[in-house]
């Protein structure tokens, strides 16, 4: 996810159902697994009202310390997702993913010790070289949410594919097509599979950064990976695993046929922002939004594409 200018298990399970509140944000972590809990983003834009906290956040108990899945908009949010993590778990933080470049999932490593910070190669390119435009533009939606708030450049980059914390093991895999760059997680102790913004669930997929072919092939692979239950980078945790999945990939199609079309047919962006939403697609949160945010994102390439200049001699 991005923002855009328009939104411009006991007594630990008991613990784990108590909100946390600092500086405006709650903290409300829901266990899903075994030493795993899920923090949920607000299904909506990014905006005053939330504070930009959007995205979903894990939580991973290993032996030899916490584990987070990315941070969340700004310092203030993270160090409040720190100190609940930390409860959870019994110990400190000693590794953070950041999945991808976007600030909802990542602005706020800077509360963090760098070293500490793990992302791939591509991410971490991507924000040294637009991290401080995301930067900005959050701090002028946001305004005070975003006191104190420095863009931090990850400081381990992810090569290996899989890192171990004293026995528990977190696979990790390399991707792209949400960003030029996807990380996503597989701990084969629960069988959970985090997705980052590969994978929406009855939230309708962003697409600012989106190469779609890149983004199918990258849902084949996740599909085709043994897992349990899915954690989307935004909207609600999928159990069974596969929904998610194949829900994402439908839109996209879905999207790209559709906008395909649009430009074929001579609609102008306005008017592709206007076409109908399969039924199929009514229970997702901010599908209308989406449709218009992509527009803007995808139509000039179509145009691009489809209707090329010709110059007459």
């Amino acid at each position: 996810m991005i923002l855009s200018r328009r939104s411009l298990l006991g007594g630990v399970v008991a613990l784990a159902s108590v909100p946390a509140r600092a500086a405006g944000y709650a903290i409300t972590p829901e266990a899903i697994g075994d030493g795993v809990w899920l923090v949920r983003g607000a299904d909506e834009p990014i905006e005053a009202g939330n504070g930009g906290a959007i995205a979903n956040i894990a939580i991973i108990a290993t032996p030899a310390g916490t584990v987070l899945w990315d941070c969340g908009p700004s310092v203030r949010y993270a160090r409040s997702l720190r100190q609940v993590a930390e409860q959870l778990a019994g110990k400190p933080v000693v590794r953070l993913y950041v999945s991808h470049l976007h600030p909802d999932h990542g602005l706020g490593l800077a509360a963090f010790d760098p070293s500490i910070v793990a992302a791939l190669p591509g991410t971490i390119e991507a924000l040294r070289a637009e991290g401080q435009g995301y930067a900005d533009g959050m701090y002028r939606l946001l305004g005070d949410w975003m006191r104190g708030t420095d863009l931090t450049l990850p400081g381990r980059a992810i090569t290996q594919q899989e890192e171990d914390f004293g026995g528990r093991t977190l696979q990790l895999l390399a991707l792209s097509g949400h960003s030029g760059a996807d990380l996503a997680l597989l701990d084969p102790q629960t069988g959970l599979l985090l997705g980052g913004d590969l994978v929406f669930h009855d939230r309708a997929p962003s697409t600012p950064t989106a190469d779609l072919a890149a983004w199918r092939a990258s849902l084949d692979r996740l599909k085709a990976l043994p897992h349990g239950g899915v954690v989307p980078g935004h909207g609600p945790f999928d159990p069974g695993g596969k929904a998610a999945i194949d829900q994402t990939r439908d839109w996209i199609e879905w999207l790209e046929a559709t906008l395909t079309q649009a430009v074929r047919d001579g609609l102008d962006m306005v008017e592709a922002g206007e076409l109908p939403i399969p039924d199929r697609f009514a229970k997702m949160a901010v599908a209308r939004y989406e449709v218009q945010r992509s527009v803007s994102h995808l139509y000039p390439g179509l145009e691009a594409k489809l209707l090329p200049r010709v110059d007459v001699p």
